[in-house]
Formats: C-alpha cells, sequence, structure tokens
C-alpha cells in the first residue's frame, strides 16, 4: 500500500513532464499570414472573390506563394505578399493580375495574421516570421538542450543531497517557471524561462525514475519503471485536450502548468528513499521510513536496519581481510565503456538505440500536427497508442527476451517509416494509424533500452552505461526538433532519417547478448 501510494504520487507529476515537452506543438504555430497595412482598406481582391476586409479572406488561402490585393480609401492598390508588400504605380481598377510598375517595401506595419484557429501564438506575438522565423524554429530545440543540461546536473545532485530534495525542488520548479512563461515579456525570455523549465522538468523524471524503482520491490520493478514513461504519455494527451479548448498561448500555458498543481502541493510529504539515507549512513533515518512503511502495509515486524547494518559490515570485514586490493577501488570514467572491441561495439550499438529510439519518439509526436485532418485529434492518438505499446513491452520482455523484442520492432519502425513514403497525400486517416503504428514500434524499443542497458553492462560501470545512453538520448531530441523542419526540403525527409537509423540499429542489435535470465555481471 506504501509503495503503491509513493509510486503513483510520483508517476503523477512525470504527466508534467510530458505536458511541457510538448507544449510548444500548439504554441509556436505560425498560421496564415501577409504584410500588414496601416491604412483603411476598403475592397479585397484574391483571385476572383471580392472581400469587404482581410479576415474573409483566410478561408480561401492555399499556400504561401498567394497574395491578397487591397485597395485603400484613399484610391492607391497595395499588393500584399507574405514578406513583402508592393504598390502598384498605375490604379486604375481593382484587378489581381497586373504586368505594370511596382514599388516593393518591407513589412514595416507589422503582419495580418489568420486567427480562425489560433486567437494568439508566441510567432503572433513576437512577429516571428519571414526574417525572424529561425528564431521560431530554436524554441523546441533550445527546451531541449535544456532537457539534456538538466538530467545531468540533477542526476549528479540526487546522487549528493538525496532524491527527495530534488523532487521537491523540481516539481515546485516546474509550476513556478511553467506559470512564469506565460508572463514573460519578449522572445528572449521566453526562451530563457522554457530553458530553466526544460532543466527541471528533465530533473524531476531522470530522478523520479531512480525513486520509484529504490520503493519498489523487484518482481513488480520492470513494470512500475516502464509505466513511468505511460504517465508521460498522458501528458502529452492533455496538451492535446488543453489546446483544443484554449487557443490563446499564455492561457494554454497556465492551464498546462496548473495541471499537476496537487502533486506541487502534497510532494513535501514525500519520504527519502532508504537505499539513499543508508548509502549516507543515516541509519536512524532510513529506520524512521522503514517502520512508517510497515505501519502502512500492516508489517507486524518491521525489519531492524541495524541488523542489517551488522550484517553489512561483517561482509565488509571478511571481504577487506581476504583480499587487501579491493578497498582501493578504481575509478572508472567513459574510456571504461570502450576498453575492448567487444566493449565498444557494444556500446556503439546501444548508444545508435538511444539516440534512435529518443529521435523516432519526438519526431513522430512533434510531426503529428501536421499530417492533416484535425491536429488535436492526431496529437491524442499518438500519446494515447504508448499505452498499450508499453504493456507489450513488458510483455514481450519477460516472454520473448529483451533483444528478441527490440529487434523486430526496431525494424517494424523502419518498415512503416517507408511505408508511409507510398501512401497517397490524400488518405489522411490511413496516414494517420501508419504514423500511429510508427509511434508504437519505436515506443516499445524506446522503453525497452533503459532496463536493457542497466543488464548489458557489469555493477562496476553500470550507471555510467545508462547515464551515457540517457545523454545520446537527450541528443536525440535535440536533433528531433531540426529533422521535422526537414519537411519543408521534402515533406518525407524525417521519415527517411528515422527509418535509416531504426533499420541501422536493428541490424546491430543482432549481435547483442540476450540478458534475460542471466544474472547481472559484476566485471
Amino acid at each position: 500500500r506504501f509503495q503503491a501510494c509513493v509510486y503513483f504520487a510520483s508517476v503523477f507529476q512525470a504527466m508534467s513532464c510530458g505536458i511541457h515537452y510538448l507544449a510548444s506543438v500548439f504554441m509556436d504555430v505560425t498560421p496564415n499570414f501577409v504584410c500588414g497595412i496601416s491604412e483603411n482598406v476598403s475592397s479585397v481582391l484574391f483571385y476572383n472573390s471580392s472581400k469587404s476586409s482581410i479576415e474573409d479572406i483566410w478561408t480561401l488561402w492555399t499556400s504561401t506563394e498567394n497574395y491578397i490585393v487591397v485597395q485603400l480609401e484613399n484610391g492607391e492598390i497595395w499588393e500584399l505578399n507574405q514578406c513583402s508588400r508592393s504598390k502598384r504605380e498605375v490604379s486604375l481598377d481593382l484587378a489581381y493580375e497586373y504586368k505594370g510598375n511596382k514599388s516593393i517595401y518591407s513589412c514595416s506595419d507589422g503582419f495580418l495574421y489568420d486567427d480562425t484557429k489560433w486567437k494568439s501564438t508566441v510567432v503572433t506575438q513576437w512577429d516571428l516570421v519571414c526574417d525572424r522565423e529561425w528564431l521560431a524554429k530554436l524554441i523546441q530545440p533550445t527546451f531541449m538542450l535544456g532537457v539534456l543540461i538538466g538530467a545531468v546536473i540533477f542526476g549528479d545532485i540526487a546522487d549528493r543531497l538525496g532524491r527527495q530534495r530534488v523532487i521537491w525542488f523540481t516539481s515546485a520548479g516546474q509550476f513556478v517557471f511553467g506559470i512564469a512563461v506565460a508572463f514573460t515579456f519578449d522572445y528572449y525570455s521566453f526562451v530563457i524561462v522554457r530553458f530553466l523549465l526544460a532543466m527541471v522538468s528533465s530533473g524531476y523524471l531522470v530522478v523520479a525514475f531512480v525513486y520509484v524503482t529504490e520503493f519498489v520491490g523487484i518482481k513488480a520493478r520492470t513494470w512500475a519503471s516502464m509505466h513511468v514513461h505511460a504517465f508521460f504519455a498522458v501528458g502529452i494527451m492533455v496538451v492535446a485536450l488543453v489546446g483544443f479548448l484554449v487557443r490563446t498561448w499564455w492561457v494554454y500555458q497556465i492551464f498546462l502548468s496548473i495541471a499537476t498543481l496537487p502533486f506541487v502541493l502534497c510532494c513535501w510529504m514525500l519520504p527519502e528513499t532508504p537505499f539513499w539515507l543508508l548509502s549516507e549512513e543515516k541509519y536512524e533515518d532510513a529506520q524512521k521510513v522503514i517502520n512508517i512503511m510497515a505501519r502502512w502495509n500492516k508489517v507486524s515486524t518491521p525489519c531492524k536496519v541495524s541488523e542489517l547494518y551488522s550484517v553489512q559490515q561483517d561482509d565488509l570485514v571478511s571481504v577487506r581481510t581476504g583480499d587487501n586490493d579491493t578497498s582501493s577501488t578504481k575509478k572508472h570514467n567513459i574510456l571504461d565503456l570502450f576498453c575492448n572491441w567487444h566493449i565498444a561495439t557494444r556500446t556503439i550499438t546501444v548508444w545508435l538505440i538511444w539516440f534512435t529510439g529518443s529521435l523516432g519518439y519526438y519526431v513522430f509526436s512533434l510531426s503529428s500536427v501536421s499530417l492533416g485532418g484535425n491536429e488535436y485529434l492526431n496529437l491524442f492518438l499518438i500519446g494515447a497508442v504508448e499505452l498499450p505499446c508499453y504493456i507489450i513491452a513488458c510483455i514481450g520482455m519477460d516472454r520473448l527476451g529483451r533483444r528478441n523484442t527490440l529487434i523486430p520492432f526496431l525494424i517494424l519502425s523502419a518498415l512503416i517509416c517507408v511505408l508511409i513514403m507510398f501512401i497517397p497525400q490524400d488518405f489522411n486517416t490511413l496516414i494517420i494509424l501508419a504514423n500511429m503504428a510508427g509511434k508504437f514500434s519505436i515506443g516499445v524499443a524506446f522503453g525497452l533500452i533503459y532496463l536493457y542497458t542497466a543488464e548489458l553492462y557489469p555493477t562496476i560501470v553500470r550507471s555510467l552505461a545508462v547515464g551515457s545512453g540517457s545523454m545520446m538520448c537527450r541528443v536525440g531530441s535535440v536533433v528531433a526538433p531540426f529533422c521535422v523542419y526537414l519537411r519543408s526540403v521534402w515533406i518525407f525527409m524525417p521519415l527517411l532519417l528515422v527509418g535509416i537509423m531504426a533499420l541501422l540499429s536493428g541490424i546491430l542489435t543482432i549481435m547483442l547478448p540476450e540478458t534475460l535470465g542471466k544474472p547481472l555481471t559484476n566485471t
């Protein structure tokens, strides 16, 4: 009962990590737009359609190559493009086609945006279009860079100061910085506060994995650690729901940030893990936590830390007297993951799987809103499809083995990427289903690699292996937004890159050993 309460409280906050990681998909949307004009407009022409205001034209707008012809009250006729405007020198009659001379001007009067779908986004707020478009494209990569740095910093702090304090700080930080993002006054303050939000969100997710693993017993550890991902996926579904209901970016951000407020109010009640307390020799504190656990779980005879400690001391003495060399243990570093050809190829393969898993996960998630149809439903389904994929991963890991589950799902995701390229663009439903299948198969591989990496390496470098793999995962998440932007070069370019990486990873995984039912190695 105690472990269940601690587990569900901790993973509930993992939802907010999913929320903030994917929040930008509706926050930095670029709607249709044209150059603004300060004078009053008397009539508007778009091809053969004549309207009284520019707002009425957006339903007819089909391409960025389009332009709008407007006649001002003073008789001047202007052509409004996306990044420039031109004044017709001879303004006899209002016609769409014009072969005469034009004077071209910059968009000094700002821009006019289509607000039929989104009332306000960060792009419309700070005019992140045309020569400032690259600033909009940096929003998600800078967030993911914060995720990378936060994972490193807070993982280390949690080992030094304890899991409980980091969970308190990062969960409060997510709420504070999440609200602060909505009240930023310019683009640069927005990016900086989002960077800090990324650090605490990533820090929470990393430490929550360790925290729940140290509380949950061995028999439920695989399922418990895997389903932290499931709550992250629920966060993605919340983003889709709030995005559908709220169309102003700063109100949307506030609603997303208060979604996990209940946890922030009660997270101070979470105890420190007995494992960390014992490692820091805080035996009395560890005993208090164990006594609370015993009371909750109705255990009449709780274990005594002093008895465990005396056994450990006896073991330590016997080890030290048996072999003097072990007292001066060697410090290990990243080079130990490349100590020989056998281990080096294993490390490169594992890093590639981490990178591919993260790249595929975020490419499928971030590009879901560009698939056509209802973008809110697309993102909701892309999140929902993760829930069964972790159940399949757990069953496959326990029945077929780690490697035998990983290989087919990596190769399957590569095949799905190729399949999507051959589906005609007007088959919207089929494209969305294929993307869901791709996210499902890459999600199985992504969820499985955490445990598989831990089992592939000996105790002395296990944390180092998982930590370095996690770093490659963060690199994949930084690259993913840039990969999605390659849609402007060729619509299938992101899928082609993910497909190639997934196929290569799947083939290299054949060389890895199976670890199901094998004891963990120590050397």
